[in-house]
């Protein structure tokens, strides 16, 4: 079988395909007609960063198996159109989460010490010893945003060398954290008590620049380093903020883009200290994600399990038909009940009652998973996300039980914490229908797409009228609605799938009326 490799990897990725009696092409500079025609009898595809595997490329690989990246991020591969051609793609994410662990404790005690700026008068023959007054990490605090493997190791290495630990991410447990001696907080607080600020999340719509002027200003006299993702941190506010002295120091590692332009203002300021995507690049790492990319590109074209495939399924051909219909509809309760809940998850149960019950509905499990963290995690699906539970110390629980009322099968997704609940209730009609049948407790019939906002409130006159006048004033259409209360005055739940999304401001004239309890905007089907 031809696998063929478009961007550099250690010799020893390359040793493990050539002795699985693959042919090994490598072409480092294909592009555009070459590119196509190269991958077209390819069996494998191995790329870093470099290589652009769009759904073009992807349509001339009549041959292609899988497409496996060298290191962790496949922001360069279109994922949905590999699915689409029936190719797994997987990546390498273990390989290198020590070296981007001990990268970022590197650049940590190079801002705290200016070392480069140090290093270069001197070189220069000046001797400026009296120009730099460091700050020793032991008994500052480290806040760590993302705490996930890289996080982790981060908050693990500088809580040895005597920083307290406290951490943003609403995705795992307390318990996880106290493990690793971390606190969790808040965002905002995070940042205001960081002496040192590490980034470590991944880079989606929702975290894209979400480190601005206002943020920085919470971080005044401190430091911050990020060996993550770019994009994170808005980089012109960056470069003002340490001119204007709110922020002591930067390190980073990774730009929004790269390389990194001669003009950026983040070079014109001697307290930034700036690396070229240096994280992953050392020798254990180069060879730790080659050889881990072509051990699964030898196990897909094997037919065998791919340990870490991004949007391969792993359920019995023969159940596949049975359990297919069941999986959206499991991943959009796991996610409409991820949104509806205020805080960290900690716990995430899954039930099954009626004749699903009688299936084999791991991969369905997973799909609630995958739902229930899509918001965080840029690469999960059904396949990762078990470990990601498992990583962030969210307990999962599967239950079947044979008997449903009122229903043929039924699925619920509760997700929790030591606070507060959300269950999610899905079936399907006519076998392939799907609706959200009940949101804690509430009997609704809403048809779970595109746009949702679910409100609670007051169950009195005027009350419904108020939220339709509101949405229109706005401009925000409403397509349908399904209403339930608990008792007559009570409290009711009314979901409306709308056409656009709520803006903020009409949000908050609604949770100005002191009959709406709460206003939740909920997004599916990948809309922005």
């Amino acid at each position: 079988m031809k696998v063929l490799v478009t961007d550099p990897i250690a010799d020893a990725g390359l040793d493990v395909l050539r002795d699985a009696g693959h042919e090994v092409e490598t072409g480092y500079e294909l592009e555009g007609e070459a590119l196509l025609e190269a991958v077209s009898d390819a069996h494998g595809l191995i790329v870093r960063s470099g290589t652009e595997v769009t759904d073009e490329v992807l349509a001339a690989a009549d041959e292609l198996v899988i497409v496996g990246r060298a290191g962790i991020g496949v922001d360069n591969i279109d994922i949905d159109a590999a699915t689409d051609e029936g190719v797994i793609v997987a990546n390498a994410p273990e390989g290198n989460v020590r070296a981007a662990a001990e990268h970022t404790v590197a650049m940590t005690f190079a801002a705290a010490r200016s070392i480069p700026q140090a290093h270069i008068r001197l070189k220069n023959g000046e001797w400026a010893k009296s120009d730099y007054l460091g700050t020793e990490l032991n008994g500052k605090t480290l806040g760590v945003v993302g705490l996930g493997r890289v996080g982790q190791e981060v908050a693990k290495k500088l809580d040895s060398l005597g920083m307290d630990i406290v951490a943003f991410d609403p995705y795992i447990s307390e318990e996880r954290a106290d493990r690793l001696g971390a606190e969790l907080v808040d965002f905002e607080p995070c940042l205001e008590r960081a002496d040192f600020l590490t980034i470590h999340t991944p880079l989606t719509p929702e975290t894209e620049g979400m480190i601005g002027a206002d943020e920085l200003d919470l971080l005044e006299g401190d430091y911050i380093v990020n060996v993550g993702r770019g994009g994170i941190i808005q980089e012109d506010a960056l470069a003002a903020k340490v001119e204007d002295g709110t922020v002591a120091g930067a390190a980073l590692d990774v730009f929004a883009e790269e390389p990194l332009s001669a003009d950026s203002p983040l070079l014109e300021h001697d307290d930034i200290i700036v690396t070229p995507h240096l994280g992953a690049s050392t020798e254990a790492a180069q060879e730790n994600v080659a050889t881990s990319t072509a051990e699964q590109i030898n196990a897909a074209i094997a037919g065998e399990p791919v340990a870490n495939a991004l949007n391969a399924p792993s359920i019995d051909e023969s159940a596949f038909p049975r359990v297919e219909p069941y999986i959206s509809l499991a991943e959009t309760a796991g996610k409409v009940a991820a949104q509806l809940l205020e805080g960290r998850i900690e716990d995430v149960e899954v039930v099954y009652e009626g004749e699903i019950a009688d299936e084999d509905v791991e991969f369905v499990t997973a799909s609630a998973l995958k739902g229930v963290f899509e918001p965080l995690e840029w690469q999960v699906n059904a396949v990762n996300a078990p470990q990601i539970a498992e990583d962030r110390g969210v307990d999962v629980t599967e239950s079947k039980t044979r008997q449903a009322e009122d229903f043929q099968s039924l699925i619920s997704v509760t997700v929790s914490n030591d606070d507060d609940e959300v269950s999610v209730d899905g079936t399907l009609f006519a076998g392939d229908d799907p609706r959200i049948v009940r949101i804690d407790g509430y009997r609704v019939d809403a048809i779970p797409h595109g746009r949702m906002v679910i409100t609670r409130n007051t169950d009195e006159p005027g009350v419904i009228g108020l939220i339709g006048s509101v949405m229109g004033d706005h401009d925000v259409n409403i397509a349908g609605m399904f209403n339930a209360r608990e008792t007559i005055g009570g409290e009711a739940l009314t979901v409306y799938n709308v056409d656009s999304e709520v803006p903020a401001d009409a949000k908050a004239e609604l949770e100005d009326d002191e009959r709406v309890i709460g206003v939740s905007d909920i997004t599916l089907n990948g809309q922005n």
